[in-house]
């Protein structure tokens, strides 16, 4: 009894040591900056930037104005459309890729997994290229002789659209293929045996157990697509300001405690999509387990 008490010590000492590493990286450089920027958002700032030490809530009473409620709005429209748009074209091309052939399975595979092996920036200037007014797509459209004039499609809600879901696609294609590629098909072919009409399969039986994967799926489009600043700052124009281009633009003119504010709420909305997600894959995989 003595001698495992001892080994179990001993475990302990030696799992607290593994753990330590990590511990004072998430304390140091993702903890204490963000109880940074939560303090400096609740105090006033003066003429040259500098802090006091009043408590206020002005600085969140400040974004209640028209233009904080229209970055905000966009925002949120603009990652739920992304999500939308992921999920329409992922989950098809999920389950085709799972029920496709080997060879074709691993084509497609690599043709998902490609673009992570090219910088994120690198990506989204090629498409500043292409959108560009006298790029790729209107010489191409002027020469079929369908436009006559080039098309401003930079900065564009379409072309930020457009390039939030090519960065996305991926984070909704691979969960989709991994619950699908692990489905139990032989419920599938029961359901149609017995008459199921193919959208009562995919609305009864397909969905509910590739649920918690979409949810995770979603998660990653949402909460990735409301902070991403490299297509905010390549791809958007002043039309369509999106919330982190409005941190970031804030940043560079000193990084009042306004700002902070703003971004203490895009972080709080980010907890909280993450957290209704969470609740929303529990809530799918009791349903799941209990009818079984």
């Amino acid at each position: 009894m003595a001698r495992n008490s001892a080994l179990r010590k001993a475990d302990a000492r030696r799992n607290a040591l593994f753990v330590l590493p990590m511990t004072l990286f998430a304390v140091v450089l993702v903890a204490l900056p963000l109880i940074y920027v939560l303090g400096t958002s609740l105090v006033q700032s003066g003429q040259d930037f500098s802090l006091s030490a009043t408590f206020t809530l002005d600085n969140y009473k400040r974004l209640l104005r028209a233009d904080y409620l229209l970055v905000f709005f966009n925002s949120l429209k603009l990652a739920f459309l992304t999500t939308v748009v992921c999920f329409l074209i992922g989950y098809p091309f999920g389950y085709c890729m799972a029920k496709a052939s080997r060879g074709w399975k691993a084509l497609l595979m690599m043709l998902v997994i490609i673009p992570f092996w090219t910088s994120a920036l690198v990506r989204i200037y090629g498409w500043k290229i292409l959108l560009q007014g006298n790029g790729p797509v209107n010489t191409v459209l002027k020469s079929l002789g369908l436009i006559e004039k080039n098309i401003k499609f930079l900065g564009s809600y379409g072309s930020v659209l457009l390039a939030m879901v090519y960065c996305m696609i991926s984070f909704m294609i691979l969960p989709c293929h991994s619950a699908v590629d692990k489905m139990d098909f032989t419920l599938v072919e029961a359901a149609r045996d017995l008459g199921a009409s193919p959208l009562r399969v995919l609305r009864d039986i397909t969905l509910p157990l590739i649920m918690p994967a979409v949810v995770s799926g979603m998660m990653l489009a949402v909460a990735m697509s409301i902070d991403d600043v490299v297509i905010s700052f390549f791809v958007t124009s002043g039309e369509t300001t999106p919330l982190p281009l409005k941190v970031y633009t804030g940043l560079r003119s000193g990084g009042t405690p306004e700002i902070n504010a703003l971004s203490t709420l895009m972080l709080g909305a980010i907890f909280v999509i993450v957290g209704l997600s969470q609740l929303l894959r529990a809530r799918s995989d009791k349903k799941l387990y209990s009818s079984k």
